[in-house]
């Protein structure tokens, strides 16, 4: 009986992460003057989480994280994280806004700037309430498949 209630009370915990590249196959580069929302239309299109990773890749150019005020104003002269590696990797690890631009001179101005929110955990689960019952209703029959199986054994 021990072992029923065990099996009957395990759920399949699924954990992940995933990492976005800037701007698709575009990367991070002045977008194209009559489409200085660039970057915010591609973020407003994605659901990023907790963990996610965001992937800056680019040539002679940088980003910066900035504050929001920072971000209005396209000022480089205070980042939060600063980076000119030609691809960038960040983590985003806590919930909320997180603000970056270009470092080249001019580049912001011209639209190089993106905004990311980031949802919060229970925003997480609410979105995917109906869809994670599924996962849930095979791990219950799962485990009483593998508990009818020990009870044959």
């Amino acid at each position: 009986m021990l072992l029923f209630t065990i099996l009957s009370s395990v759920t399949l915990i699924h954990v992940s992460c995933f990492e976005f590249q800037v701007g698709d196959r575009a990367g991070w580069i002045v977008p194209p003057t009559n489409h200085t929302k660039f970057y915010n239309d591609w973020a407003s299109e994605k659901r990023f989480k907790i963990d996610d990773i965001i992937r800056f890749n680019y040539r002679k150019d940088s980003v910066m994280e900035v504050s929001e005020t920072e971000y209005k104003n396209c000022n480089t002269t205070r980042p939060i994280f600063f980076s000119n590696t030609g691809d960038t990797i960040f983590t985003l690890d806590r919930p909320g806004f997180f603000y970056f631009i270009s470092g080249s001179f001019g580049h912001c101005k011209r639209g190089q700037k993106i905004i990311i929110r980031v949802i919060e955990q229970n925003q997480v689960k609410n979105a995917t309430s109906s869809a994670s019952r599924y996962p849930k209703i095979l791990s219950y029959k799962f485990a009483v498949i593998v508990f009818a199986l020990l009870c044959l054994a």
